[in-house]
């Protein structure tokens, strides 16, 4: 769910070889950007801004073990439309800067809500894959005054998170050290996108892994049914059909019958990866999700 310790870099050596990887992955970000550190409960959380839209603002969660560069592909489709922001989570290698525990749910919903308010932002579109995925899931159970929708995908939360997806992600992990030629193929067969993206995409993430403690993140825990089913703001889940976080049929099937009025879909032949994998698929799902909550409401 969340690291049990304060997360720092093994040496302020170690943070500046990370921090300059990190600049460079962001310059793939298209168009200009802004940014800011939110002051919370918990530490000062990085955001970064971009989008020139009037809609109402849409706000991005990582993964575990990532960073904002993470959603290059979904600015300039998000943004033509909508202010964009994307939050460094707290506890993951990145520009944020945690100096309190976070305990559980209670605490994770404080820390993106007080981020939220530094913003300024009143009414959002929540959106995180993984284990933001999770963190999104949590802020609709435990946060949820100032969202207008969220979209998870893939997310944790839905169900345990199997041993595979361990395995896979430590396989994932070897499969970097061999030559770039070969990643293709071993992408395929682990699912894994991110074999094949970016190299500077990559590169910040591979340092988080070595040179950021603790390393370790204990497995999202599944929501009850009750805390599911208490959600009552507009959500979309997106499940990749060669998930290794979760069974997706399984996982449909439990979203569907438990969170009130959710739209839910499997999207074949993709992996745990989706926004990257299938970047234009997602892209255009969640403005379609985004613009039918806005045109209800406004009927």
């Amino acid at each position: 769910m969340t690291r049990t310790a304060v997360g720092r870099f093994v040496s302020d050596e170690a943070r500046e070889r990370f921090l300059k990887a990190y600049e460079e992955a962001m310059g793939l970000w298209p168009g200009p950007r802004e940014e800011c550190d939110v002051e919370t409960s918990f530490g000062a959380v990085h955001v970064h801004r971009a989008g020139a839209g009037q809609g109402e603002p849409i706000v991005l969660l990582h993964g575990h073990g990532g960073n904002s560069s993470n959603w290059y592909p979904q600015i300039e489709a998000f943004g033509e439309h909508h202010p964009v922001y994307a939050i460094d989570t707290i506890d993951d290698p990145g520009r944020s800067v945690q100096h309190t525990v976070i305990k559980d749910s209670r605490d994770n919903a404080a820390w993106v809500n007080e981020v939220l308010e530094g913003l300024g932002l009143e009414r959002v579109h929540l959106v995180g894959l993984s284990y933001g995925g999770w963190l999104t899931l949590n802020q609709a159970v435990y946060g949820a005054e100032r969202l207008a929708s969220v979209t998870v995908l893939d997310p944790g939360g839905l169900q345990k998170v199997p041993l595979r997806f361990l395995v896979s992600s430590v396989c994932g992990l070897f499969a970097m050290l061999f030559p770039r030629r070969f990643r293709p193929w071993f992408a395929r067969v682990l699912a894994n996108y991110a074999l094949i993206a970016p190299a500077r995409l990559m590169a910040p993430i591979m340092l988080g892994t070595r040179t950021y403690r603790p390393s370790y993140r204990p497995p999202a825990r599944p929501f009850t049914d009750e805390e599911l089913g208490s959600i009552r703001v507009p959500a979309l889940v997106v499940l990749a059909g060669r998930s290794t976080l979760l069974n997706p049929r399984k996982a449909l099937r439990r979203a569907s019958a438990l969170i009130p009025g959710v739209r839910a879909e499997i999207v074949p032949r993709v992996g745990h990866g989706l926004p990257l994998e299938a970047p234009e698929l997602v892209n255009a799902r969640v403005l379609r999700f985004i613009d039918s909550e806005a045109h209800s409401r406004s009927m």
